[in-house]
């Protein structure tokens, strides 16, 4: 299985020309790399200008960062699955803590939003993971959190069978993110655990074997001690998505380590 990396470029770059160039470096760094797949998510104003750079073949593809649950209607601000498969965009991130926190978003909201993309035939990278204050109280006490999320999220995912395989989930442990004002730092055996969980989880509920990523604070200096383990898939970026310098690191470590 390819390792995937996802660039989650989040409120940035602040011009066009910036993100083409970002873009044309990822494109450059991943020539004939059969081991890594890139997924670039740049902000929806710039997915029109990026799509056309991207090649269908090229191992870089592009991903946006939210959806709503509706093909149209009179919901002002909001882009549809629709929108997005007409510029060729293959994924989208759904449920990330940034805007369960920020812009309150519900399990309920995510599980619409999930159902839709995957009808309209989008890979959707769903986001779980949880605080500080949870995973003070002990393993079983996260296992419990990301079951209930994770049922919530999928719930129906049985009504779109031909489509669940192209769920992929990112733990985020919300505690463990460079935006968290939190000083911990996940270790990748902890990680691994809750992976493993993740894995296991999905099989057993919704007979579907899925990716699993690591989608804490990822970096060139820690990603290929997560990615020593077959069981984590790749990992989503942020920050350091933005990095010339930590993008081509990243790029190299994963090639090393795909199998």
């Amino acid at each position: 299985m390819k390792k995937l990396i996802i660039f989650n470029w989040k409120m940035a770059p602040q011009l066009l020309g910036e993100a083409k160039r970002l873009l044309a470096y990822n494109l450059r760094r991943m020539t004939n790399n059969k081991n890594t797949e890139i997924i670039v998510c740049p902000p929806f104003i710039y997915l029109s200008g990026l799509s056309s750079v991207v090649s269908r073949r090229s191992s870089v593809k592009l991903g946006a960062q939210n959806v709503f649950w509706e093909s149209s209607g009179a919901y002002t601000g909001e882009i549809s699955p629709t929108m997005l498969k007409d510029l060729d965009i293959e994924y989208v991130i759904i449920g990330h803590s940034e805007r369960r926190k920020y812009l309150n978003e519900t399990d309920e909201m995510i599980n619409k939003k999930i159902l839709a993309s995957l009808k309209a035939g989008l890979k959707v990278i769903l986001c779980v993971g949880e605080d500080l204050a949870i995973r003070r109280r002990g393993k079983k006490a996260v296992e419990n959190f990301i079951e209930k999320q994770l049922e919530k999220d999928l719930r129906g995912l049985s009504k779109v069978k031909s489509q669940k395989s192209k769920v992929i989930v990112a733990y985020e442990p919300v505690w463990a993110i460079s935006t968290s004002k939190s000083s911990h730092s996940d270790t990748p055996e902890d990680a691994l655990e809750i992976i493993k969980y993740i894995k296991s989880l999905v099989i057993s509920q919704w007979s579907v074997v899925i990716p699993v990523l690591y989608g804490g604070s990822a970096d060139s200096k820690n990603i290929a001690d997560f990615l020593k383990y077959k069981e984590i898939n790749g990992a989503l970026v942020g920050q350091a998505s933005l990095k010339i310098g930590e993008v081509r690191k990243i790029i190299e470590i994963v090639s090393s380590c795909g199998s």
